[in-house]
């Protein structure tokens, strides 16, 4: 049986889906849809399947991010495969060539799964089957394939294949014609009832060999910048990060436009399984199961008298109220608020940006803030003080550090914390504090088996984040 490698995606920062996904932390890793994360129910899909072998998921994705991946996939029972580390964004060309090119060096045969992170595909055993319909057509002609969504709707806001003849049934893969970019309303009227094109899902399934082949001919260019890149990787806490200064090299450029659009050796498999990019609030509103008046509540939500409309609050402790509204978009977060139209769902990255413009820490980070150990946030902020609530993993360990600017005074609410100050390590447990004075070298642990949680006061003239001198870290953080 061919085994397939899954290639996860995991990057981007999804500020249509803003307040929720933001830069800090991006749409894939938050439960949008059910209790999972988007990138867990990815991974979740690219493993098991009847008559179909996955070897462990490969998964692309940035510094940042490196330890929430490996942190969601061990929460769903999940090994990964390689983590590749992208130095810097530069699309999916050379994020699917890095992959291909490291699967080259162990196994010249292997085949490939590529997939986003952060689509909902709620019907997993149909997916399964279109995999093994596509399986068919890499085995038999060394097909380039791309699985293209039934469309249901005249929609503007995706790309399109147009198939060299309409789908006969059988969910076999049907040779594409060409890309069709994203369409006027009219223009997706009339490929709708046409029958012919699908929507083009950014999934692909190909061998290593062929994709390879296709580099070579149609972006000869990214070839020995992203080589260099994989070839000079260095080992580092169990991730691979790829050379910086040769990844600089390659190309910002999509895997369609680089080869996709030029090679001749291309299928789609036709997929009516059900799908969604999530890419608007508009999209995950049709994904919540809204109710009979089409309202769709997420936490603490009471609707009266509403009508299509979109209630999240992402807080226990903040209940949201809504009366008499329609097409209506609400998501509360504890640190910002977002009401818009839901015909402007498309609009909410103009918000981010002008947030940004303004200087706004909202634009792009979340009031928790996720840390290799677990998290942090800010309960409250005043002039010389401010007070967090810090959560840490068991076994997990803070860097050994001191600050120029602060003090810090610690008392564990849950669990117990391994502290040391300067030459001193003592256990503090629940109710038990300690104060950390300015200048003094410090670090907390968890040595238990379940969750430390602390409050931390600072005191001090400044309390910035990049107020720390790191001596010691497990996590190889500068």
């Amino acid at each position: 049986m061919t085994q397939i490698h899954p290639v996860i995606l995991c990057g981007g920062s999804g500020t249509r889906l803003w307040p929720l996904s933001r830069k800090s932390y991006p749409k894939q890793f938050v439960p949008l849809v059910g209790h999972t994360t988007l990138f867990q129910a990815s991974a979740q899909r690219l493993t098991g399947g009847e008559g179909l072998d996955f070897a462990a998921p490969m998964v692309l994705t940035n510094a940042d991010f490196r330890f929430i991946v490996t942190e969601q996939l061990a929460a769903v029972g999940i090994d990964p495969g390689p983590v590749l580390i992208e130095p810097e964004g530069r699309n999916t060309a050379p994020a699917v060539l890095a992959a291909a090119l490291h699967l080259a060096a162990t196994d010249p045969e292997a085949v490939m799964l590529v997939a986003p992170s952060d689509h909902v595909v709620p019907d997993t055993a149909a997916f399964h089957a279109a995999v093994a319909q596509g399986l068919k057509a890499v085995r038999a002609r060394g097909d380039l394939v791309t699985f293209g969504i039934m469309p249901d709707r005249p929609e503007t806001g995706y790309g399109y294949l147009r198939l060299s003849a309409r789908p006969d049934g059988s969910g076999a893969a049907v040779p594409l014609d060409r890309f069709v970019e994203k369409p006027d309303e009219d223009t997706a009227r009339a490929m709708l009832a046409d029958g012919s094109h699908l929507w083009n899902s950014g999934i692909f399934l190909f061998a290593v060999r062929d994709i390879l082949a296709a580099f070579e001919a149609h972006a000869p260019g990214l070839m020995a910048p992203v080589r260099a890149a994989v070839e000079a990787a260095k080992t580092d806490l169990g991730f691979l990060r790829l050379d910086p200064a040769a990844w600089a090299g390659a190309e910002d450029i999509s895997i369609d436009y680089a080869v996709m659009e030029k090679a001749e050796n291309l299928s789609v498999v036709p997929f009516s399984g059900g799908w969604s990019d999530l890419d608007s609030w508009a999209a995950v509103h049709e994904q919540s199961a809204p109710d009979a008046q089409g309202v769709a509540r997420s936490g603490p939500v009471t609707a009266i008298d509403c009508r299509n409309a979109l209630l999240r609050s992402e807080s226990g402790a903040q209940e949201l109220v809504a009366l008499g509204v329609e097409n209506l978009i609400a998501v509360a977060m504890p640190d910002a608020v977002l009401v818009a139209s839901m015909d402007r769902a498309q609009d909410v990255k103009q918000a981010v940006t002008a947030l940004k413009a303004k200087g706004a820490a909202q634009a792009e980070q979340l009031p928790v803030d996720h840390r290799p150990w677990g998290w942090f946030e800010s309960l409250v902020v005043g002039e010389r003080f401010q007070v967090k609530r810090i959560h840490v993993h068991p076994g997990a360990a803070l860097s050994l550090q001191s600050h120029h600017h602060r003090s810090e005074h610690w008392i564990v609410v849950s669990g117990t914390a391994k502290v040391t100050v300067d030459d001193e390590v003592r256990l503090v447990t629940e109710n038990q504090s300690v104060y950390i004075p300015l200048g003094a070298v410090h670090r907390m642990e968890n040595p238990g088996k379940v969750p430390m949680v602390l409050i931390e006061v600072q005191t001090g003239a400044y309390l910035g984040e990049d107020d720390i001198i790191r001596y010691e870290d497990v996590y190889a953080r500068g």
